[in-house]
């Protein structure tokens, strides 16, 4: 099959963490062809959707990646395109999972242009409210500082647009800053913020939940820096190895068919004290970590689940 990532300069890719760098690697690994594209190689005319790509072959050993002229696809005649652009889901985003929309049903898109869309992946997380810590979305500063004082003097503030942990900090009682940050996040009561109580448990880890079809693959917890309240681990935080506890597992059976519904088919659940706080659908990570803690290539899973899904779809179609 032919895979094609649209993403970011492949360039940017870091061998030893990037969870395309590991999807790319197994695909090949498989015997599939990759190509690498950015968003804006994505033409339409009609509905049919195109591609100005080059191949490419990555690897463990220097030199990583190797990119082959450019050529043009035909997005309806491969196996499966991925959307691995990282965030901000921006006007060039939805404008990419607009076009996708035209060819999804005659190609394997993971994720679903039309779930992407749907899935703030801060909001998103609200039709599990049961599963969350105490959490608002209010673009009211007074509300943030009252939510504070509910919730015991200590909570965290995020944007609903952020990602990679960008923004997110702790409010706590009596700070002097605690009535500027609700009103700069909140752009003075016109721009949306998701507040939530404070977890204690973010010291031991942040636990990634990477889910495929619904169902976990596995886990890693990433532990915050001593002088970080975030765990990201491109800002510091450290991986380590972990498994599901039976609450976590609960919250994952109920969430995962919610996911296939909207297809989000590879998500990056994230849990804090069993507690569920993001919904990672845009491009998520982890899969490299994971794999060196279980001791194989776990994106290999990923792999064949799609050239499974790929063979249902093409043994599907009248001849």
């Amino acid at each position: 099959m032919r895979f094609l990532f649209v993403m970011d300069p492949a360039e940017t890719m870091h061998p030893a963490k990037d969870t395309t760098f590991a999807f790319m690697r197994g695909a090949l690994a498989r015997r599939h062809e990759t190509f690498h594209c950015l968003p804006r190689d994505i033409a339409n005319e009609g509905r049919t959707v195109t591609a100005r790509a080059r191949g490419i072959r990555v690897a463990d050993a220097a030199p990583h990646l190797e990119l082959a002229a450019e050529t043009t696809l035909d997005l309806a005649t491969l196996g499966a395109v991925f959307i691995r652009k990282d965030p901000p889901f921006d006007p060039p985003y939805v404008h990419l999972t607009h076009q996708l929309d035209l060819v999804k049903d005659r190609v394997l898109v993971v994720n679903d242009p039309r779930g992407l869309r749907d899935a703030n992946e801060k909001l998103f997380a609200f039709h599990f409210a049961e599963h969350m810590p105490h959490s608002r979305v209010t673009a009211d500063p007074r509300e943030i500082i009252e939510f504070v004082e509910t919730v015991g003097g200590r909570a965290v503030l995020k944007p609903l647009d952020g990602a990679g942990g960008s923004g997110v900090v702790v409010l706590e009682r009596g700070d002097k800053n605690l009535r500027s940050l609700a009103d700069v996040w909140t752009n003075e009561g016109k721009k949306l913020a998701l507040v939530q109580e404070y977890l204690p448990a973010i010291r031991t880890g942040d636990k990634r939940v990477l889910v495929l079809d619904g169902k976990p693959l596995g886990a890693i917890l990433r532990v915050p820096r001593e002088d970080d309240v975030r765990a990201n681990l491109h800002v510091g935080g450290r991986a380590e190895a972990t498994t599901l506890t039976p609450k976590e597992l609960a919250a994952v059976a109920a969430i995962g068919p919610k996911l296939v519904q909207h297809g989000l088919f590879f998500v990056g659940l994230d849990f804090i004290g069993e507690r569920l706080i993001e919904v990672n659908v845009t491009s998520p990570t982890g899969i490299q970590e994971l794999s060196r803690f279980v001791g194989r290539p776990v994106e290999e899973d990923v792999i064949a689940w799609i050239e499974e899904r790929v063979q249902k779809r093409l043994a599907s179609v009248p001849v």
